[in-house]
């Protein structure tokens, strides 16, 4: 009988790798939090009108959705992003009540169908912030530096910010019907994608990555010169709260976002090498039309999300390599059946002490058990055999020093303690550098 495997483009995240997630999982929060951001915890799935509403019938977005219908026959998708749900939360909850800008970040699985590949998944896992109810352009130039700062935390290798304005509903349309005339006359000198973009979507044409399409791209007209005056104005703003940051980002005037609601600011980080379409490590936006368009009043906001796949590709193989896996202080060990009972009883005391600790189950010899004790990071082994059950004690080895000692059952705990003498394991110390 072959065992099934799991669905393509999903993952199993094992033992193994999860100090390393600890660690991503762990910096977001803290960085989030010290930015004023709450967490909040949306549905996994909602109704497929909300995400149709927000992105369009004919997004990449919404022919990627997983769809499905209730028994009760209503039509529900499990999430493909964040943002709209994190919209739908702020009016269906009365959050404009509250001191404006709005400031949540949530975590969690995302699902889209598409090809599979490196930091790509069917299943993935986002990690995003959201500030709501705010126009003002220092509040964009808060959220890239978060960004970065998380970043940072995680011991990301080098990276590169870009930026751009892509104007907003008073000034857009102007600029599109320039860019689809230069990219009409064009057409012929492009991919067959871009071509079927020119009408549906031209913003996406500037997005496009087949090299022969480069030239031409690269010589169409900027949105960034087109702005109207709050666009320009937002724009300089921008611009002037990085500097007083002291980030370093580039202009790409190629850098654009497929969904309408995107007005304004947009920015995307990237690794210094092998800055491609699918290495973006993760980017953000103002989208100030998103309210109206999921049926709320108007209301500005913005926010960035981040893939945490992509996050782990990008961490730098030195860091990576100092986080052990998950350990415990203390391997209680044993021999014979009555000895298991007794360092069942010993372990659970030790874990009410507050010390990380497992056991072997089953007849196993020592010499396999003291392997065992190694594989999980011990500190410390304690020993029950037949003759420390004779005596009600236990033999106490420090596998750092190789000393050992017998203990009387009643001491074993503060002795264990004393020993370990507040160098225990903790996740949070496998997170640090």
């Amino acid at each position: 009988m072959t065992v099934i495997a799991s669905p393509r483009g999903t993952q199993d995240i094992l033992p193994a790798s999860w100090p390393l997630w600890r660690h991503v999982l762990d910096r977001a929060a803290e960085t989030a939090e010290s930015s004023g951001y709450e967490r909040i915890e949306i549905p996994t799935f909602e109704q497929t009108a909300l995400f149709m509403h927000a992105t369009g019938e004919h997004t990449d977005v919404a022919r990627e959705m997983y769809t499905f219908e209730d028994r009760g026959g209503e039509r529900l998708s499990l999430r493909p992003e964040g943002t709209a749900s994190v919209f739908r939360a702020y009016f269906q909850h009365g959050m404009r009540v509250q001191p404006q800008p709005v400031k949540l970040y949530y975590m969690g699985p995302m699902f889209r169908y598409e090809r599979p590949q490196a930091g790509r998944f069917r299943e993935h896992h986002q990690f995003g912030c959201e500030a709501i109810g705010s126009e003002d352009a220092l509040l964009d130039s808060s959220l890239i530096r978060l960004q970065r700062d998380f970043y940072r935390s995680c011991h990301l290798r080098p990276f590169t910010i870009q930026i751009n304005s892509i104007g907003d509903t008073e000034c857009r349309p102007a600029f599109l019907r320039t860019l689809v005339e230069y990219l009409r006359k064009h057409a012929g000198e492009l991919c067959a994608d871009c071509r079927q973009r020119i009408e549906r979507n031209p913003l996406r044409v500037l997005d496009c990555k087949v090299e022969s399409c480069q030239p031409i791209l690269d010589a169409a007209p900027r949105a960034v010169n087109a702005l109207c005056d709050g666009c320009r104005n937002h724009w300089n703003r921008l611009r002037e709260g990085l500097e007083v940051l002291g980030i370093d980002a580039a202009l790409n005037p190629r850098l654009v976002r497929g969904l309408d609601y995107y007005t304004r600011t947009v920015w995307e980080f990237v690794p210094e090498v092998g800055g491609s379409a699918q290495s973006t490590i993760g980017g953000g936006g103002r989208y100030d039309a998103l309210a109206q368009a999921i049926g709320g009043s108007p209301t500005p906001g913005v926010g960035f999300s981040t893939g945490l796949e992509r996050v782990l590709l990008n961490i730098s193989d030195d860091f990576a390599a100092q986080l052990g896996r998950s350990a415990v202080d203390i391997f209680v060990a044993h021999l014979g059946l009555e000895a298991e009972v007794e360092a069942l009883r010993l372990t659970g005391e030790l874990l009410c002490a507050g010390c990380r600790v497992d056991m072997a189950f089953g007849n196993r010899s020592l010499k396999s058990q003291m392997k065992q004790a190694d594989g999980r990071g011990a500190r410390l082994v304690v020993v029950i055999g037949d003759n420390e059950l004779a005596l009600r004690s236990a033999t106490i080895r420090d596998l750092r020093t190789g000393e050992q000692q017998t203990v009387v059952f009643e001491n074993v705990t503060e002795t264990a303690t004393a020993l370990l003498g507040g160098q225990r394991t903790s996740p949070a110390s496998n997170d640090a550098p």
